[in-house]
């Protein structure tokens, strides 16, 4: 990639909200201009006549039939719960009085 057309990672770190040290302004400057080098080699490809898909082979309602089946019962429910009380199982307080 030329340097007129250089990663400005500055740029980039404020757009994502990120702090980089030197080191990782560096490598990652590198790393990303050898992904729009490999958008260039990508966009070099033929690919008129191809249509677009988002398989490589067709998928045809991968869905498994909704088949209604017995749950568990309320003991087996409640076998692992570390507390429980009156068929259900007791957590801690999340909520804070108003």
């Amino acid at each position: 990639m030329s340097e007129e057309t250089s990663i400005d990672i500055d740029y980039v770190a404020t757009l994502a909200r990120i702090e980089l040290t030197d080191e990782e302004r560096e490598q990652f400057s590198s790393q990303l201009e050898d992904i729009l080098d490999y958008f260039e080699r990508i966009k070099a490809v033929d690919v008129a006549g191809i249509e677009p898909t988002a398989h490589a082979f067709p998928i045809y309602n991968v869905w498994e039939e909704d088949v209604p089946e017995p749950g568990l019962s309320p003991d087996e429910a409640l076998l692992n719960a570390p507390e429980q009380r009156g068929n259900q199982i007791v957590v801690p307080k999340v909520v804070e009085d108003a």
